[in-house]
């Protein structure tokens, strides 16, 4: 079923709406050091409620590691983190529980099947009982994963693996999702089910956390983006916004992150190569 269904957008509301004014996500001077090495170096941001916000870079910038932070994965060397104005350190389950983790590379029980891993995940936030149920039949009914309920997770393939790690992720009704490279391993009609599935949790009034490689999704999804090099944020604002800091007239995302990450020369690089070789 799509998403933008009746039962869709239940099944894609936050638990509870919190209405306080304030930032549902911000970075305080958040630095992350291993050893002599900045990973990340000292980074303010502020992610607004019901907004879908992209976070960039290349390879190496910290993007990995700043969503690791927010999700409570790793801790800061500095600063500090606030989740819907609760601060990740000092009450680590109360923003915990505000949030609903994607990570890159998943890691699964292969010996639960599906219907146990979500009952397992939402018992760590204390959710059972009937409610629990209906909400797990609804999101595997979503993502098409209905039939194989009671199948073990080791049956499954890495698309049907990802689907229900974003289940999982919206088990218990969080009010922003982390979500670090979301379209990997699915086909075109999952990858277009995610954004519509990211696009109906903001209009019920969450938020979405997102870092992609995949330039096209982040100028069409989101609201704002920042883009990050060597542990720094070095633009951000709405896509007019970064044109105009980078000077790109009507550019592009993918125009624009060369641009400001000093990608322009490998790009006329790349293009020369494939140049030489079509001749």
């Amino acid at each position: 079923m799509s998403p933008d269904g009746q039962q869709g957008a239940a099944v894609l509301a936050p638990r509870e709406r919190t209405e306080a004014l304030g930032p549902m996500l911000e970075l305080q001077g958040v630095g992350k050091r291993y050893g002599g090495f900045n990973a990340v170096n000292s980074i303010d941001l502020t992610v607004a409620r019901g907004e879908i916000f992209g976070f960039l870079g290349p390879n190496g910038a910290g993007k990995t590691t700043t969503i690791r932070m927010v999700a409570g994965v790793l801790r800061p060397s500095s600063g500090r983190i606030l989740i819907g104005g609760e601060d990740l350190e000092q009450s680590p389950e109360a923003a915990k529980a505000r949030v609903g983790y994607i990570p890159d590379r998943p890691y699964l029980y292969e010996k639960l099947s599906g219907g146990e891993f979500l009952r397992f995940v939402a018992g760590l936030w204390g959710r059972e009982g009937d409610e629990v149920e209906i909400r797990l039949d609804r999101l595997l009914e979503l993502f098409q994963l209905t039939q194989w309920k009671d199948e073990l997770i080791e049956s499954y393939s890495h698309g049907m693996r990802q689907k229900l790690l974003i289940s999982s992720a919206l088990i218990h009704q969080p009010e922003i999702i982390v979500v670090d490279e979301p379209m990997v391993g699915l086909d075109p009609r999952s990858a277009r089910l995610l954004k519509d599935l990211f696009r109906t949790f903001v209009a019920n009034g969450g938020t979405i956390f997102l870092s992609t490689h995949t330039l096209e999704v982040a100028e069409a999804l989101c609201d704002r983006i920042a883009i990050l090099a060597e542990g720094e944020i070095i633009a951000l604002g709405t896509m007019d916004q970064l044109r105009t800091q980078s000077h790109a007239g009507e550019a592009h995302l993918e125009e624009i992150f060369l641009k400001v990450t000093g990608g322009e020369a490998m790009a006329d690089v790349i293009e020369s190569l494939r140049a030489a070789i079509s001749q």
